[in-house]
Order: C-alpha cells, then structure tokens, then sequence
C-alpha cells in the first residue's frame, strides 16, 4: 500500500506572505533548496543539492509545475534518481487556508510506491517537517519552530 507523507502547520501570517516562501527561488533556497522555480503551469525546473550515493541520489530534483493558485494550491512532480536516467515519480501538493489570522499549510508529497520502509521515504518525512519549520522561524523569528497545527 503508498503512503504519503502529510504535515500540516500554522503559520501566524497571511496566506500572501507563506505563498512568497513556496514560490520565490531567492526565498525557497532559504528553507529548501536552489531552484530556477517559476510559479507558471507547466514549467520545469530543478532543486539541486548535495549528491548523496548512499541514497542512490545523484542530488537533482526533476520537477514541473502541475497547478497553481496563487495563495491557495500548489502541485508540482518530483522525480529523483541516481543520475541514470530511472527516476522515481512523486507530487509534493500544497494547500494554504487562511485561518485565525494567519495561515494553514498543508504538505501532501505522494508517490511512495514501495518506498514506504526505505531510507528515502524516512529521510524526506523528516526533511519536509523540518523545512517547512525553517519556513516558520523565517516568517516567524518569534517561534520555536515545533508548534504543529
């Protein structure tokens, strides 16, 4: 059975502000990775970082803008692989909903056929709890970063 990875926190400023961290590349480099993101449907680009063979990661991220709505939803695909040209296929979906004058951000990231006990699948859980924190400290210097919705 795929399992996806979901988290969900709240972050204590409007849609409009948490939206700039998900689509602006100076920003997402910040929390995530360097990119060349366009928040256009349909664009492709690339997350890139250290290469880690232990992974069987070559360090690039393959993705494509599938949805945009601007302030709301956010889709795009993720395939990573270890440079030969077999990539594993997955969606990172992202929902923002105003809520109590500030902002409900949920990740989905689907896709994990088979990954579900790997170190892939536990290493990117963790990961995106952990950037979508930094995203909280960096809107939100106030806040200790642990505070789930």
């Amino acid at each position: 059975m795929a399992k996806a990875i979901q988290h969900q926190l709240f972050y204590p400023k409007s849609p409009e502000i948490v939206w700039d961290y998900l689509t602006k590349p100076e920003l997402m480099s910040l929390w995530l990775m360097p990119s060349d993101f366009k928040p256009v449907e349909g664009h492709e680009f690339q997350f890139t970082s250290k290469p880690q063979p232990a992974m069987d990661w070559d360090g690039i991220f393959h993705c494509k803008v599938l949805e945009i709505v601007p302030f709301k939803k956010l889709s795009y695909s993720w395939k990573f692989g270890n440079g030969d040209g077999n990539l594993n296929d997955s969606t990172v979906n992202w929902t923002l909903q105003e809520k109590d004058n500030g902002t409900e951000l949920l990740l989905i990231h689907r896709g994990f056929e088979g990954w579900e006990t790997t170190p892939i699948f536990a290493g990117m859980n963790a990961g995106w709890l952990s950037n979508m924190n930094k995203i909280l400290n960096l809107v939100n210097p106030e806040a200790d970063g642990t505070t789930p919705a």
